[in-house]
């Protein structure tokens, strides 16, 4: 099923997502802005340091698995010192 998808960083999805796309991979969210898009009916498929032998993944419904998601990113950047992470947001069909 091919449909269009953006890649951008966070800082440009702060005051909200594009309502043309369904799909939007985000790249370097120091601050954790996907909590502030818990009110929509979003998915996320969240993950850190991908493709490691580490590596976090995490995913759902946004609006229940963003306190996990935050919670997750910060122990593990507590415990290596950095974080390299990535998430993928998608429009629930409705």
């Amino acid at each position: 099923m091919g449909r269009p998808f953006l890649v951008t960083t966070a800082r440009r999805i702060a005051t909200g997502l594009p309502h043309d796309i369904d799909d939007i991979v985000v790249m370097l969210d120091a601050h954790c802005r996907f909590t502030r898009q818990t009110d929509q009916d979003l998915d996320i498929f969240w993950g850190a340091y991908l493709g490691r032998p580490d590596e976090i993944l995490v995913s759902g419904p946004l609006a229940e698995v963003a306190p996990q998601i935050v919670h997750e990113r910060q122990a593990a950047r507590d415990r290596k010192g950095w974080i390299m992470d990535t998430y993928l947001l998608r429009r629930r069909a409705g």
